[in-house]
């Protein structure tokens, strides 16, 4: 579906401007995790893990790229069909950006390992459903996500495992 078809064709300035705010509510998720705890390198690997966690080191280039990808997929949205016509796409696509935010905090800085369990259960659930809904405007802006939807499903796996390995130590 074009811009024209679904009514709303933005200006370039607007537009960039939009892609800057999707931008900046990405970055703004990321930091609630990174500024949460300063020390999440050191918790990760002082926690039991299973034989098949990655190293912490890699972590900081995949959230890069994906967080990069989730910020692209909002703007097409919004981009096609505007707040008004992306209403439910991009409340959930917020929902998502919520609970990705809550995850770190949970798990690491407070330690409630099995609420960030529930948190991430509710975030690869929402990114599903806003997956499905973006597709129906942007294709592109769907498998934007789906990268994403991938790392948290294996990252769930990854709290699920630690959580149970980690259960009264």
């Amino acid at each position: 579906m074009t811009a024209a078809k679904a009514g709303h064709t933005p200006s370039t300035t607007s537009s960039l401007l939009a892609a800057l705010v999707f931008a900046a509510a990405v970055t703004a998720a990321a930091l609630v995790g990174v500024l949460s705890n300063t020390e999440t390198a050191g918790d990760y690997a002082a926690l039991r893990q299973p034989s098949w966690a990655p190293p912490s080191w890699l972590f900081g280039p995949v959230w890069t790229v994906l967080y990069a990808m989730i910020a692209v997929s909002g703007w097409l949205v919004w981009r096609l069909r505007g707040l008004r016509g992306a209403r439910t796409e991009l409340a959930l696509f917020t929902v998502q950006l919520l609970l990705n935010a809550a995850w770190s905090p949970l798990f690491f800085a407070a330690g409630l390992r099995g609420t960030a369990l529930v948190d991430i259960v509710l975030l690869l659930a929402t990114l599903a459903v806003t997956i499905v809904l973006f597709a129906r405007v942007s294709r592109w802006a769907a498998a934007l996500l789906v990268p994403y939807w991938v790392w948290v499903a294996f990252a769930t796996a990854l709290n699920l495992s630690i959580w149970w390995l980690n259960i009264g130590v």
